[in-house]
């Protein structure tokens, strides 16, 4: 199984624009083959010490797929491409962390 961390940030005041556009997606990515999980996620305001700075323009997606193979096909699939076709202007940068368990 591998885990992904996907940390897109916004260019500034359009967070909310970025996630209504991953919300639009959910369920053609849901529904791929050797998807697990797949949740856009935006960073919660706590009193925890460790917690880094709230980035309010920024979607974390936390991703579980069944291999390698399966995010490759996802990353690939036509609602991706056309996500990115669609949304590219609203990002500033992007992170991915691709992870398995030891």
């Amino acid at each position: 199984m591998i885990h992904v961390v996907a940390r897109i940030t916004a260019k500034a005041g359009q967070g909310v624009s970025l996630q209504t556009a991953f919300k639009a997606i959910l369920s053609d990515v849901r529904a791929e083959d050797g998807c697990i999980a797949y949740v856009p996620t935006i960073d919660a305001t706590t009193d925890i010490d460790r917690q880094g700075p709230v980035v309010a323009d920024a979607v974390t997606i936390v991703e579980r797929w069944e291999s390698i193979e399966h995010l490759k096909a996802h990353l690939t699939a036509s609602h991706m491409t056309a996500f990115r076709s669609k949304n590219g202007h609203l990002i500033e940068s992007a992170d991915l962390r691709i992870l398995e368990e030891v």
